[in-house]
Order: C-alpha cells, then structure tokens, then sequence
C-alpha cells in the first residue's frame, strides 16, 4: 500500500510518520517545511517514544507526486478549497481519501468535488501540535476511528486499519454518523471556548462556572444528533468526554493554536454547519450559537 499525507502538520504528520517508521511507502506534502525537512527530516516527540524520519519520501508539489492508495488529508478545512488542485495527481481508481478533519458535513462537500472517489472520516483522539519546522509534539491520546462515507472497498477498509494498528496506532471502525457527532461534542465546546477564554482544556473543567457550561454545551451536541436521527450517543458520553478530558494533558486545542497564530478559525464545519443543521431539524443550540457568534467577532478583530 501507498500512503500520500496532505497537510504535512500535527496530525498528518504524526500518523504518516508512524505508518512511515512501521516501513509503508509514505508520500508527505510539504510546503513552508520543504526545504527543511528534505535536508534534516521528521521529528516526532511523542509520550509514547519519540523517533525521527532520516529521509522521508517529501514533495512540494502533488503534480510532482504519485498516485497513491490511500490519501491522509489533514488540512485544516478552510483550506479544502485547494483540494480540486491537490488531489487529482494523486488519485487512481481504486484511492481511499481519509479526511482526518474536524467539523460536520466534511465529507457532503469534498464528495461534491471529487464524485467518484472513495471517502472515508478520520476521527483522530489526540493531544498533537506542529512544534517547529519538521517537528510534531505528540503529548497524549493517539487513536483514530475511521468512518465508511463512500467506500466501495471493505477490503481496502480492512487493510488501511491494520496497516496503522500495525504502526502502533489504536485505529477501528465505527459508523459516520455517529462518529462526526461524537467528535463534534468535544470539539463544540473545547474548541471555542479555549479562544474565547484565552485559556486551556485543565482551567475550563477547574472552575465549577465553566465546567456546568462546557457540560451544557455537550448536551446540546449530543440533543441536536439526537433530533437528527444519530443512534448510541446520549449524557453518558458527555460524562466520559469530561472525564476523559480531566486525565489530559494540559492542552490548547487547534482553534486556539490558530487564532494565536493569526490563522483562520474553522468556524463553518465546526459550528456554522452543525448549527443549522440542528436548527433545520427543529433544534436549537443557542449556547454554542452565542458561541459561534463571539468566535466570529473575535476573528473579525484580528
């Protein structure tokens, strides 16, 4: 199998890395990092053993790359509009594209774009962040569901699965659904309230204030996939993500990453989207609309 990784960052560079160390042909697209990583390779610093890519198999340019089994997006979504040029050089009939993304509705959009082509979500778990110039800081988690959106070919599923448990990476199969809702319920919250609080995971669950709202704004979450017919999701798995979030590293999650770097918020997949959904439904979110609506002000000022 031949892996591609768009979006050589925190989370396309920490998988393929991994699947790169396990020894599959692994193709990264570089582009501020090129030069950089051609001449001194990958570093990941990892909770679970750090290693380093000597040569990694590095391009600046898809048209430059081959066409690959299997392709990692793990762009940011207000990126996706480079996709219709990144993609096609890599793609043969038979192409797996992972959207490893974070949002709702991801995988509606890029189908549109690319028809024909096998899609899957890429639901990763996982405390990551780009350190440097060719340096991933892995500090916790690390799993990564994958969910069938249009994929033709079980079998090529089931080889993608084990090929990164054979990487040392927890990977399974869940339904779409309910995987981008379930993600979506830390996500919601964490995400936009690390910006609008210019604080971090540990501090939001510390005071018991924002704790009740992070807790509110899950239920919201978990009420709007409810009304929209998503099954195994209720308040149960609000308490696990809580918890689950109390054992984790301190973390600033990608959104506060990006707005302290002056980068775009995904704010369309991330709440925009999901939002109106719910709201077509017949379900309102006014907690994590109120929210959205700080998150759009607070990027306007930059």
């Amino acid at each position: 199998m031949t892996y591609a990784v768009i979006g050589t960052g925190a989370i396309g560079g920490f998988y393929g890395a991994r699947l790169a160390r396990s020894g599959q042909q692994v193709h990264f697209l570089l582009h501020s990092d090129y030069e950089y990583v051609k001449e001194h390779g990958l570093q990941v610093d990892s909770c679970d053993g750090s290693f380093h890519l000597d040569h990694p198999l590095v391009w600046n340019d898809t048209k430059l790359m081959p066409a690959c089994d299997v392709v990692l997006v793990g762009l940011k979504t207000v990126n996706n509009h480079l996709l219709p040029r990144l993609l096609p050089p890599l793609l043969h009939e038979r192409t797996l594209v992972v959207l490893i993304q974070n949002g709702i509705g991801v995988e509606e959009d890029v189908q549109r774009d690319f028809p024909g082509v096998q899609l899957a979500a890429g639901l990763a778990f996982i405390c990551s962040a780009k350190a440097g110039p060719g340096l991933v800081s892995h500090q916790c988690y690390g799993q990564i569901n994958l969910a069938n959106y249009s994929c033709r070919d079980e079998q090529l599923m089931q080889q993608v699965l084990a090929d990164l448990n054979a990487a040392g990476i927890k990977a399974g199969q869940v339904e779409y659904h309910e995987a981008r809702w379930k993600k979506a319920v830390w996500n919601m919250p964490f995400n936009g309230m690390t910006v609008a609080l210019h604080t971090q995971t540990d501090l939001l669950l510390r005071h018991p204030a924002t704790r009740q709202l992070i807790r509110q704004q899950m239920m919201e979450v978990i009420g709007a996939a409810q009304h929209l017919g998503v099954k195994n999701i209720d308040e149960r798995f609000a308490d696990l993500m809580i918890s689950m979030t109390d054992e984790m590293t301190p973390y600033s999650p990608s959104m506060r990453l990006d707005y302290d770097f002056h980068r775009p918020m995904e704010l369309g997949y991330l709440y925009a989207k999901p939002i109106k959904m719910a709201s077509e439904a017949g379900y309102a979110m006014p907690r994590l609309e109120m929210l959205m609506h700080e998150l759009q002000y607070l990027e306007a000022q930059q």
